[in-house]
């Protein structure tokens, strides 16, 4: 998979250039990859679906209800996936929303790290 997110997407001046791009090195280079693109508001949501061979679009940082709107809108057209803010006490009223996905960086960030030394006598 390659996945186009928001700093890729700017870069390249916009979604539908950022996805026509992705295309053409794919061609080019003669792979087949999947391709998700990371959506900030219902507006890029819609210029996604103008473009055919999206595999999954990731609905970052959204409202319960823009999210609701969001997998309206994209229906089956392809996979959904919610994230950013998402954690133990949010996922299941995302989950209700419909999405196929949800990833939490709450999962990590919270994690301490212990040090340990193993030795073999």
């Amino acid at each position: 998979m390659i996945m186009l997110k928001d700093n890729h997407i700017d870069f390249a001046g916009g979604i539908t250039k950022a996805i026509e791009k992705t295309k053409q090195y794919l061609k080019e280079t003669d792979r087949d990859l999947k391709i998700i693109v990371e959506a900030r508001n219902l507006e890029e949501i819609r210029e996604i679906l103008q473009s055919e061979g999206i595999y999954r679009i990731l609905i970052d940082n959204f409202n319960y209800e823009d999210t609701r709107k969001a997998v309206e809108l994209i229906r089956d057209r392809c996979l959904t996936e919610s994230s950013g803010g998402i954690n133990e006490k949010t996922i299941r009223k995302y989950a209700e929303c419909g999405v196929d996905y949800i990833s939490s960086g709450a999962l990590t960030h919270s994690v301490y790290n212990l040090d340990l030394s193993l030795k073999a006598v």
